[in-house]
């Protein structure tokens, strides 16, 4: 292991290493940052382009693109309320709100050192996962995936305080959406109403584009003015500050990253639930949840720091057993066979160098893309001061092709538009959208994970509290709910000791 990561750094240091793990990083940062492009886009851009390159700056190209995605999506989700990918919409409810307080620096800096811890600690744990990754991936069977995603879905009993109704209404229309297109088990189709392009369900990042970005583009034409209300706090102190704070509030980042690269590792899961549970976590051991939605920093720190993370425990199931963690782990597997090697055990024993080299681009491209956004931050907070009238033209068509730009397809614009009007009236109405986001996504993992432990077990229902992982998992659910019981009962009690002292 030694040996490689010294060969690793090796080839790093060689002329032409530094030049692509930075254009690598240029690039995932730009495809980040544009709505609806992210990593699968540029990777599957990448393949072609490296065939004449040897293996190592291959790896070097292609992990400076995943390191750097993750926080380049986090720019526009801050500044503009518009996620650059679909796990960064977590960071929107909190990121966005410090902008319109004008502390999109603090927000800028905060997210930047969250990412590049997480990063860091993403690829740490990665390391010292590979040799048990085996064990760690044959825990999950349909049960334990089950109560993850119920698990997932506590979230909402947690971000909706005061909104708790509304929130149960959201939910209810999330599931009716992730339940539409074919039906994984038996086969048949559920409500597509004859439309060949809802066999495949609604797809999420055109509904994510709509829900967060065309819906602000809505809100900030009718609002008119500036993004910033208080335009004299935009100022580039106000980085430092954020930076402060993810390293004051460590515990936080180490959560947030610990649940990354843990559900980063399971197939199928993705990054958009780990971001949202970090974020719903961080919720739930505040001793102020209700400022989280309003511009509390710990809600921008804990989904940036799962975010990176993520990227270290999707390599997992990646290199270890050639099962991708995500989208983007898919389209990296073509590039490994494309340079001749099968993903599996194998590559642990006879391509450790790879390995490392690429764990060492992804390691260094999430601190080189913060220090990059950093050292133009005082640049990109000025955009919140800009007249929308100039920026509601740019955002719209960006956004529209962004969704375009997924499958070539118009169907998705017009997903898009809709859910747009849907997350408009869902603000305007003051329904909360993170439930109708979580519930979207973990629907139908949900669904097919419940029925498929009932025919295994051939309809026994005790297959959920039999196995030890899928019994603890339920533990931590019924914690979850118990814990605004317990805070709303601590605050009643000290409520009432105030009055009478």
């Amino acid at each position: 292991m030694l040996e490689a990561i010294g060969f690793s750094f090796g080839a790093l240091a060689s002329g032409g290493g530094v030049i692509y793990l930075l254009l690598g990083t240029i690039v995932g940062l730009i495809f980040g940052i544009i709505p609806g492009l992210g990593g699968p886009t540029a990777l599957a851009l990448l393949i072609p382009l490296t065939f004449g390159l040897d293996t190592l700056s291959a790896m070097l190209l292609a992990g400076g693109i995943m390191g750097a995605v993750p926080f380049g999506g986090s720019v526009t989700a801050i500044l503009l309320n518009t996620p650059g990918t679909a796990p960064n919409a977590a960071t929107v409810f909190d990121g966005y709100p410090m902008t319109k307080l004008g502390r999109a620096g603090e927000a800028l800096g905060a997210a930047a050192a969250a990412s590049s811890i997480g990063g860091v600690l993403g690829i740490l744990l990665l390391l010292a996962a590979l040799p048990v990754a085996r064990e760690i991936i044959l825990f999950f069977s349909p049960p334990e995936f089950f109560m993850l995603a119920v698990l997932g879905l506590c979230a909402i009993a947690v971000s909706t305080e005061g909104k708790f109704l509304r929130g149960l209404i959201a939910a209810g229309l999330g599931l009716m959406i992730a339940f539409v297109g074919y039906d994984d088990v038996s086969g048949g189709t559920r409500f597509t109403f004859g439309v060949a392009y809802l066999w495949d369900g609604v797809p999420l990042v055109p509904s994510l584009i709509g829900l967060f970005a065309i819906s602000q583009i809505v809100t900030l034409y009718l609002a008119g003015g500036t993004i910033t209300d208080d335009a004299a706090q935009v100022r580039v102190t106000r980085v430092s500050d954020g930076v402060r704070a993810a390293f004051r509030n460590w515990p936080t980042v180490l959560r947030g990253s610990a649940i990354g690269a843990a559900i980063g590792a399971i197939p199928g899961v993705g990054g958009t639930v780990a971001a949202f549970l970090a974020y719903s976590t961080a919720v739930q051991i505040s001793d102020e949840p209700e400022t989280f939605g309003k511009g509390n920093v710990l809600g921008v720190i804990a989904p940036e720091a799962s975010n990176n993370a993520r990227e270290g425990g999707a390599l997992i199931p990646t290199l270890a057993f050639g099962i991708p963690g995500s989208a983007e782990m898919a389209v990296f597997l073509g590039l490994l066979v494309l340079h001749g090697m099968q993903p599996g055990p194998s590559i642990l024993l006879d391509h450790m160098d790879v390995v490392t080299t690429l764990m060492l681009a992804l390691a260094i491209s999430s601190v080189l893309a913060s220090v990059m956004c950093l050292m133009v931050a005082r640049q990109l907070a000025r955009i919140t001061l800009v007249d929308v009238n100039y920026l509601v033209p740019v955002i719209l068509p960006v956004s529209l092709v962004g969704a375009y730009a997924l499958n070539n397809s118009m169907y998705d614009v017009i997903v898009a538009v809709i859910f747009g009007l849907i997350g408009y009236l869902m603000t305007r109405f003051d329904y909360p959208r993170l439930p109708l986001v979580i519930a979207m996504f973990l629907g139908s993992v949900m669904e097919v994970n419940f029925r498929q432990s009932l025919m295994i077990s051939q309809g026994d229902w005790t297959t959920f509290f039999t196995r030890g992982l899928s019994l603890t998992l339920f533990l931590l659910i019924v914690l979850s709910l118990c814990v605004p019981l317990i805070r709303y009962l601590m605050r009643t009690r000290k409520t009432a000791r105030e009055r009478t002292s």
